[in-house]
């Protein structure tokens, strides 16, 4: 799949699975694609880094105000 020129990153089926099998058991769909979500934007996130998209830790201080 790609977005915007990009190669999407994306969490394995087995990734999905164990994320949902963390879940408690009365867990609702909300909850399970919630967590999924949550995960999909850190693998992408993680692979934005991989490429150089990230912003340097003094810059994000900055912008911070901190």
């Amino acid at each position: 799949m790609k977005d915007q020129g990009r190669m999407r990153h994306r969490i394995t089926r087995d990734q999905m699975v164990e994320a949902i099998r963390e879940l408690p058991p009365d867990a609702s769909v909300d909850e399970a694609i919630e967590r999924l979500v949550f995960l999909a934007k850190i693998e992408e996130g993680l692979a934005q880094l991989d490429r150089g998209d990230g912003i340097p830790h003094d810059e994000v201080k900055r912008r911070l105000g901190v």
